[in-house]
């Protein structure tokens, strides 16, 4: 398996200007290469590829040797990917008709990861194996770097970035063959159906409750929301206004991302097969404002469920969830949604007069009641059933 380590850095003073410093140069390096891709097709008609670039980058270093000279050549190809990836991604957009998205250039606070390719080309992880009691990464232009190593790293390192967020600086680590973790079997199987009411209900009739982190941060958030907005912009304080407003959403996807974790390691431990819906949450969060021809309907209900769909953060979990079930040797199945929330778990009648309320399901064939998040459930885990068993007579 490939898994991906984060690991906070703790920089000297003089580490961290060069951290930014590196930061910038790549992120002039960035945009200089989109504005010479911009350039050459609109007065040539020369369409310029990564190639192209990346055998211009020895000339760059030669004649900036105080400034790009400094860095690693592969991390500065890295870079020059990072925009070839963008292009790539846009032509493939304008080929498939939807808004295509040109790449655009990167405006301070706006590039804030910087990739090596190859752990010992222009970096160097756990560079003072002999160290008694600190872990330490080699940057090219930096210098031996302190890392707060606080979980094993297993496999073969094949990456190595570092990124800012806001005031903190983090390492992640890209392993290759990281062995797995199986888990007991234990012969159970459940169906999972996704909520904001609860974030998880189980076919089983277990619920895990949704904590809201965004709505519980949501008046301290307002108030730094409210004092940016009085800035004038370009000054001090609207630079430290927006570190708040930054930190505030940081701390919400911590929350998050850390209550994702501890939910979906509940559910690895206790089941074998996992069923869940393949739900498009993209789709499902799209505004309903509709055009100025066309205005759209509920626009303010439709905005407050997207809001509390995406403080939900279900896909998330469902990463997470996935990536768990890989290294515990579960099984984990995806379902289409289709009719899910409105079908009879007793008799199959599908009708819309079925979901009497968002939490009560009552048939209106057969008479059957349960609660709708824990009937839906056990519809999922029966249409899972029916998925692996076509594939294993397949």
């Amino acid at each position: 398996m490939r898994r991906s380590l984060k690991f906070l850095l703790r920089p000297t003073r003089h580490q961290e200007i060069a951290l930014t410093a590196c930061l910038e140069d790549h992120r002039q390096l960035y945009n200089a290469a989109l504005e010479h891709r911009r350039t050459a097709y609109a007065k040539a008609g020369v369409s310029v590829r990564y190639g192209d670039q990346s055998a211009e980058l020895k000339h760059i270093r030669a004649d900036d040797t105080g400034g790009q000279g400094r860095w690693s050549f592969s991390s500065q190809q890295a870079t020059l990917r990072r925009l070839d990836k963008a292009f790539a991604a846009f032509f493939r957009r304008v080929k498939a008709g939807r808004t295509p998205g040109f790449p655009r250039f990167k405006g301070r606070g706006r590039f804030d990861t910087v990739e090596w390719p190859k752990d010992g080309d222009g970096c160097r992880w756990d560079s003072q194996p002999g160290h008694p009691s600190a872990t330490y990464v080699r940057l090219q232009g930096v210098g031996h770097v302190r890392v707060h190593r606080h979980r094993p790293v297993k496999g073969r390192v094949k990456t190595i970035s570092v990124k800012r967020e806001g005031s903190r600086w983090y390492l992640v680590l890209s392993c290759d063959n990281v062995p797995a973790e199986p888990l007991p079997a234990t012969g159970a199987m459940a169906g999972i159906d996704l909520g904001v009411a609860s974030l998880v209900t189980t076919s089983d009739g277990v619920r895990v409750a949704n904590p809201r982190h965004l709505a519980a941060g949501a008046g301290r958030l307002a108030d730094a929301q409210r004092d940016l907005a009085r800035k004038r912009r370009g000054s001090r304080r609207r630079r430290k206004a927006v570190a708040r407003v930054a930190a505030l959403h940081g701390k919400v996807r911590r929350q998050r991302l850390d209550y994702a974790h501890k939910a979906a390691l509940v559910l690895v431990r206790a089941y074998d097969v996992i069923v869940h819906e393949d739900l498009r949450i993209a789709n499902m969060t799209r505004s309903a404002s509709g055009t100025v021809e066309a205005p759209g309907r509920n626009v303010a209900q439709k905005s407050g469920l997207n809001r509390s769909i995406l403080d939900a953060g279900w896909g998330v979990f469902l990463t997470t969830l996935s990536h768990k079930a890989e290294s515990a040797g579960r099984e984990l199945i995806a379902v289409n949604p289709a009719g899910t929330s409105r079908t009879c778990s007793r008799c199959g009648h599908c009708a819309k007069a079925n979901r009497v309320t968002q939490a009560e399901f009552r048939c209106v064939s057969c008479g059957h009641a349960a609660h709708a998040d824990v009937n839906a459930a056990v519809n999922i885990v029966r249409a899972g059933l029916a998925l692996r068993q076509a594939a294993e007579a397949a």
